[in-house]
């Protein structure tokens, strides 16, 4: 094993030194990294009417960083989650039928929504069984991709990509992902855990928090409270714009002619990595972190001088990155964050979690500040949603394991709506141009192949003279 580790580790050596290409040329030839400019704003790729983001003002000329908003459908995410508060119900079904159908529903509308949603609550006969319980694993996203591309073995339509039958897909879909994503936690929890595991049937009458919460915990109970702020954490991550990387990745596949299963596999797979979905997790843990080394968390002072040292790469995991903060496109405010705000100081007094809520609050009173003051920025930061969604989520008691899997509950209607948009309005595979910056080389026979004549490199940097000895000894 050690030589393989040995061998592997040399090549991967190569594999930098060969596939680095310096941000020289990237300004040599104007290309985007990331497809995003200077400030971080996301070139323009396409056009939808599903969602928009305001975090610029046009003035004089100029786009100047104003207060952010964020529109499903051309209205306020503020107005859209004030409505159910008010009127005292859950919003959360509702407003994926806002996204996927482009208008607010009727009562009568919403009740059959409703209706259809619960009726398509279900697994097939026997897949918990045998797909979820039988490979159970603590990555829950993985879980989730693997069972949503065994439920296409289920559909004998699964290929039929008629928006008539999309929409079937995806209403099943974001029907069964609470079910795919805690029955795979209590599975991984059973079988590598040693633990109870409880596989609770969801409740069609209920709403998609409520049956969450039904589903996740062994007494099935919970507080009007608890699913309300739920309710409110699902409607904000049901969608935001066309730009971001998993909805990004649902437009690419679904332009290639894939079917609904591959788009949403595809989907999963990229929202669970820490620079998109899995950022809550990392949040969770900083702030840990902070807990442990700053003994009085009261202390703003002492707040401050571990958020220096983050951004200094001197505490936490020495990224220099300060998690929950600032975003990719707001700069003055995420209006997702502040929204949830509200809602998570009423759960943090409900809870007991007055202490907590207060250490989040210095934090995100101090970290603007810290990073302005040490990095050259572009842009302002903020807080974004991010950034209290771990909390609420720990109040909630559901594990770690759940937090980015919540998320993809939420994000799997925004990722519906975005593949029907393209269905009907694109014919083109989506194929973005990259700019070879190669040099030509000579090829040589096998043979004449030798350290000396790698293209006039230093071999001792790659350490291959020591791989080709160990090669020979065999």
């Amino acid at each position: 094993m050690k030589r393989v580790r040995d061998y592997l580790s040399r090549q991967a050596q190569i594999c930098r030194e060969n596939d680095y290409i310096t941000n020289d040329l990237f300004h040599e030839h104007n290309v985007n990294r990331g497809l995003r400019d200077k400030n971080g704003i996301g070139v323009l790729t396409g056009l939808t009417s599903i969602s928009r983001i305001e975090a610029y003002k046009e003035y004089l000329g100029h786009q100047v960083p104003c207060k952010g908003k964020l529109y499903y459908r051309g209205y306020s995410i503020e107005e859209l989650t004030r409505g159910p508060i008010v009127e005292e119900r859950y919003g959360f079904e509702e407003l994926a039928y806002l996204l996927i159908f482009g208008e607010l529903p009727t009562e009568d509308e919403l009740a059959e929504f409703q209706q259809f949603m619960g009726q398509m609550r279900r697994l097939p006969t026997n897949f918990v069984r045998d797909i979820i319980m039988k490979a159970p694993g603590r990555d829950i996203m993985n879980i989730m991709t693997k069972s949503v591309l065994n439920l296409s073995s289920y559909d004998p339509k699964a290929t039929d990509t008629s928006i008539d039958n999309v929409l079937q897909q995806c209403m099943m879909l974001i029907s069964v992902f609470p079910m795919l994503a805690v029955y795979g936690y209590h599975a991984y929890n059973h079988y590598e855990q040693d633990s109870s595991m409880y596989i609770h049937r969801p409740d069609p009458t209920l709403s998609t928090a409520e049956n969450l919460l039904r589903m996740l915990r062994p007494n099935m109970q919970y507080t009007e409270l608890e699913a309300r702020v739920l309710d409110i954490a699902l409607i904000l991550h049901m969608e935001h714009g066309g730009g971001n990387n998993s909805t990004f990745t649902t437009r690419v596949v679904t332009s290639a002619g894939s079917d609904t299963y591959s788009v949403i596999a595809a989907a999963l797979c990229s929202l669970k990595g820490p620079k998109h979905g899995g950022a809550n997790i990392k949040v969770v843990e900083m702030m840990q972190d902070l807990k442990e080394t700053v003994k009085d968390i009261s202390d703003k002072e002492k707040i401050r001088k571990y958020l220096e040292d983050i951004v200094d790469k001197k505490a936490f995991d020495e990224k220099g990155l300060i998690y929950g903060m600032g975003h990719a496109i707001y700069s003055v405010s995420d209006p997702r964050a502040e929204i949830f705000k509200g809602f998570v100081r009423k759960l943090a007094e409900a809870k007991g979690f007055e202490e907590d809520f207060a250490m989040y609050s210095a934090v995100e009173e101090l970290a603007p500040q810290v990073i302005a003051d040490k990095r050259k920025i572009y842009k302002g930061v903020s807080a974004n949603v991010d950034f209290f969604s771990g909390l609420v989520y720990r109040m909630l008691e559901i594990p770690l394991e759940l937090y980015t899997p919540i998320f993809a509950i939420a994000r799997v209607v925004g990722w519906s709506a975005h593949r029907i948009e393209e269905l009907i309005n694109v014919d083109k595979i989506i194929r973005p141009a990259y700019m070879g910056v190669g040099e030509n080389r000579i090829y040589r026979p096998i043979a004449r192949r030798n350290i000396a004549e790698l293209e006039g490199r230093d071999p001792s940097k790659y350490q291959l003279a020591e791989h080709f000895e160990d090669a020979g000894e065999e």
